[in-house]
């Protein structure tokens, strides 16, 4: 019985998928056949499998989808009809606030050669460190590609994976963005390319067409940019560096910093390294190359002398650090940037600093030799409207205004005093917290003993540390708020104890502070071991007069390429302290400036609110303040830039050794402010 069922079981399925005759006499499968699941007449296990059939037609649809897929995108992915657009030469302009042009940055810097000019050591150099395989390979990586599809699927680094040959169709392309419409275009080019050009063309298009940094395009200008030669002339080690910077010049150019030296030397000596392994490089002559190829020193572009070159410097280091325009693409030129710089402010801030320094005479004078002055005022948005880098960014590259070397001493105290009233303090290890407020009563003599809630601070050198004041001077008992007006420093280094050094550190943090400006958490650290920038410290105190209120500093308002906008990020407005404590901080500056240690500044206008700060060490002078509509900082410092190490500040011009160092920055930020206004 359970046969003669099985068979009309089966007869039955037959009967649905059974081939139909046609007048020509051929059978066609029914479309049944294929979508049996489950298969009927089958029972168990057997039921659930698919048809050999099946499984043909669910694999090989997918295949053959794919391969079409492919195959139409091979078809319609053209290879650009002039592999040389890119290069056309482009400057970036620079413009003021008022939208009134400031400065013309150069051109593109390419000029092709033929690839006999380049040394064949030169151009293993560039291989083995990007491509050993270039010349076997049909233009595309499989196994880099796979890589660089888990990473494109996974979301990791998607740079990997690319030939010489793809390098040069993105160079063509001038487009680094990577996804996967990206990624399939440039292989089907790469590969395309293999095809049509010879291996030898093909490399000479990558080594004309890519960036080593210091805006050059293509290895010939490289060669002058880095070592004032033709590239006929280089040897290899040199081109070992050339080829290092092919990673990404803004990581690899030893005269950026010392972490880039690092850098470079460490890919430069791989590289040697990796050619006597690819057989072009004999092990004896890798052996001659024990001396880093120490590039000349970047020259400065004309038309960036005065301040212009700093504010350049910085516009451009902001774009490049709030876009997703790469510094390649940046040194294309085409493009056009608002900066927030105002001209007439600018001027001002120059003038100051001229006429305050008039007395320096660093040629008869060992006091004022070394001399550096920073300068920078932040509206309370965080427009960066004017700095002050130095003489001539012509002369002296170095930013002072953007420098974090310089220890900002008292005019710390403000933001100390700031985490106290807006988090209060902790006597005893693990109780409560005690509200402050600007009348709670600290000792203001010299010579007190720094207390823990456990008892008093011991120091590295195993003597207790003990508060001191300007003059050493006794103030007996004294409310937070005449310690800030008075600068008595006692309290406040007191008070950053009490507070907690980690609730300081996030309260300057909140302000702009940068975290590797932040000094060591020790009792110094609530009179000022920090090192923030000028701007950072104008940036800091702009916030005390906006309502707590604290946004980034920023240099530039737009950007657009060839008139076209592109996407920038600006920073936005947080609440950094409550409002009460910013108008109690507010109060507390102005008051030193009406009757306070700051009283000097008052000349500079009404409701002017600042505060000087100076160092035990003398190694730095600071005024910070603020008039409502402007925030400014100013420091001075002596100092080889060399090897950034600080100089003692007594005697600067001539000044009586019991002259305040803030007293040079104290007049230029008078005359800058009152100039503003």
């Amino acid at each position: 019985m359970r046969a003669a069922r099985r068979q009309d079981g089966q007869a039955e399925v037959e009967a649905e998928v059974e081939v139909e005759e046609r007048g020509s006499g051929r059978r066609r499968w029914r479309p049944l056949r294929w979508i049996d699941y489950p298969r009927r007449g089958r029972r168990g296990v057997r039921r659930w499998l698919p048809s050999w059939r099946q499984l043909l037609v669910v694999l090989g649809l997918p295949t053959v989808a794919l391969t079409g897929l492919v195959a139409w995108f091979f078809t319609v992915t053209k290879v650009p009809a002039d592999l040389n657009a890119f290069a056309t030469q482009q400057n970036n302009v620079y413009y003021w606030a008022d939208g009134t042009e400031m400065a013309r940055v150069g051109e593109t810097n390419r000029q092709e050669v033929p690839l006999d000019r380049v040394p064949e050591p030169v151009q293993w150099a560039v291989l083995s460190a990007e491509n050993a395989t270039f010349y076997s390979d049909p233009g595309i990586s499989v196994s880099g590609i796979g890589r660089a599809v888990v990473a494109m699927a996974t979301g990791g680094d998607t740079q990997g994976g690319s030939t010489i040959t793809q390098q040069y169709v993105k160079n063509i392309y001038l487009n680094q963005r990577q996804d996967m419409s990206r990624k399939l275009s440039e292989m089907v080019i790469a590969m395309k390319l293999d095809q049509r050009m010879s291996k030898q063309d093909i490399l000479a298009g990558y080594l004309n067409t890519s960036w080593f940094g210091r805006g050059s395009y293509g290895i010939e200008r490289a060669a002058a940019a880095y070592y004032g030669k033709d590239v006929s002339q280089l040897n290899p080690s040199e081109g070992a560096l050339l080829a290092a910077l092919l990673k990404g010049a803004g990581q690899f150019d030893p005269a950026l910093s010392a972490d880039n030296h690092q850098r470079a030397e460490d890919r430069w000596a791989w590289i040697l390294d990796r050619m006597v392994d690819t057989g072009r490089l004999s092990a004896a002559e890798r052996a001659t190359y024990t001396v880093f190829p120490e590039p000349r020193p970047q020259p400065k572009a004309a038309g960036l002398s005065g301040q212009i070159g700093y504010l350049v410097d910085m516009a451009r280091g902001y774009v490049e650090g709030h876009s997703d325009i790469t510094p390649a693409q940046f040194d294309l030129g085409g493009h056009q940037i608002r900066t927030t710089f105002e001209k007439t402010k600018v001027a001002a801030l120059t003038a100051a600093v001229r006429d305050a320094t008039q007395g320096i005479d660093p040629g008869s004078r060992e006091a004022d030799k070394l001399l550096k002055v920073g300068a920078a005022s932040v509206a309370p948005d965080g427009r960066i409207v004017a700095l002050y880098g130095g003489p001539d960014y012509l002369k002296q590259g170095f930013d002072n205004a953007n420098t974090s070397s310089v220890p900002i001493g008292s005019a710390f105290t403000p933001l100390v005093y700031a985490a106290g009233l807006s988090q209060g303090v902790q006597h005893r290890r693990g109780g409560d917290r005690t509200p402050v407020t600007p009348e709670t009563v600290y000792d203001g003599d010299d010579g007190v003993k720094v207390l823990t809630p456990e008892g008093p601070y011991w120091g590295r050198d195993g003597k207790i540390v003990k508060t001191a004041n300007d003059g050493k001077r006794d103030w007996g008992r004294v409310s937070l708020r005449s310690a800030v007006e008075q600068s008595v420093n006692g309290p406040m280094m007191q008070l950053g104890m009490d507070v907690g050094l980690d609730k300081v550190q996030q309260t300057a943090a909140a302000l702009g502070l940068l975290p590797d400006s932040m000094g060591e958490l020790v009792p110094a650290f609530g009179v000022g071991n920090s090192r923030p920038s000028a701007i950072r410290a104008a940036d800091a105190y702009a916030a005390f007069a906006a309502g707590g209120s604290h946004t980034d500093p920023y240099s530039v308002l737009r950007v657009t390429r060839n008139g076209e906008p592109l996407t920038l990020r600006l920073p936005t407005a947080s609440q950094a302290l409550p409002a009460a404590v910013a108008r109690d901080v507010d109060a507390a500056l102005k008051g030193a400036v009406r009757g306070g240690s700051a009283k000097a500044l008052a000349e500079a206008g009404p409701d002017v609110a600042g505060k000087f700060g100076t160092t035990p060490d003398r190694t730095a002078g600071w005024t910070v303040g603020y008039n409502g509509r402007l925030a400014t900082a100013v420091t001075v410092f002596r100092a080889d830039l060399k090897d950034m190490k600080l100089l003692s500040l007594e005697g600067l011009g001539g000044a009586s050794p019991d002259t305040p160092d803030s007293d040079l920055p104290g007049r230029i930020w008078t005359a800058f402010m009152k100039a503003a206004g």
